[in-house]
């Protein structure tokens, strides 16, 4: 009610929703400030509410925990490369098209190395639904490396005996190896043994292409 008792009109829902949004963001960006610098183990969401301006069972109404929190975060930035990287048209040959894949979320890492390394060995075991929806993030992109390895496979550039599914499955081997690695410590950064292997693997594929070019008719077979 205002001051002559009149009861105030309620507020738009689509202004709720708004602030609803607005509010989360804020609390996902402070999150990651404070994951990047204390890591998950020291963050603690009474800091991250201080940090956003909101108590602390605020940030507990958007999220469960702390770790649904980095969960959250993870998805939303991974959401935003993916359509970053799906948006993009490459060009030139398979194997450049398929590195330039990857490099947005390697720029990622490397521009956060502290919070990407939290975020992925909670990522790579979360539980649902987490793991549902990452599941389907990388569904998109193998869709995309799919895609991209049938047009290849057409234009004669891979054998055409290629197996496009598997090739993007190797992609992402290719892409998670290094990536352990380098959560592990024993990388410095994962990108360049991440396209070493992409490279070797792409070499095998595309000799296969090369040897049915070269292979003689039936007709001209003594």
């Amino acid at each position: 009610m205002n001051a002559f008792g009149e009861k105030r009109p309620p507020r738009p829902a689509r202004k709720r929703d708004a602030q609803k949004e607005e509010t989360r963001a804020r609390i996902l960006e402070v999150a990651r400030a404070h994951f990047e610098r204390d890591g998950f183990d020291g963050a603690s969401v009474r800091a991250i509410a201080a940090g956003a301006g909101v108590a602390a069972g605020t940030v507990l109404l958007h999220f469960e925990d702390k770790r649904d929190l980095l969960h959250a975060a993870l998805f939303d930035d991974l959401e935003a490369m993916i359509e970053r990287a799906l948006a993009a048209r490459g060009r030139g040959r398979l194997e450049a098209r398929l590195r330039a894949l990857a490099r947005p979320f390697f720029a990622y890492y490397a521009a956060r190395p502290a919070l990407s390394k939290a975020l992925l060995r909670e990522a790579l075991l979360a539980d649902s639904p987490w793991r549902e929806r990452f599941t389907a993030q990388v569904a998109r992109v193998h869709a995309r490396i799919v895609g991209l390895a049938e047009a290849a496979r057409a234009r004669g550039e891979i054998a055409a005996d290629t197996d496009a599914a598997l090739l993007g499955a190797a992609f992402f081997s290719f892409y998670y190896f290094a990536l352990i690695g380098w959560v592990q410590g024993a990388l410095a950064d994962p990108e360049p043994l991440f396209e070493r292997l992409l490279s070797e693997h792409m070499r095998g594929v595309a000799r296969g292409a090369a040897r049915r070019r070269r292979r003689p008719d039936d007709d001209d077979v003594p």
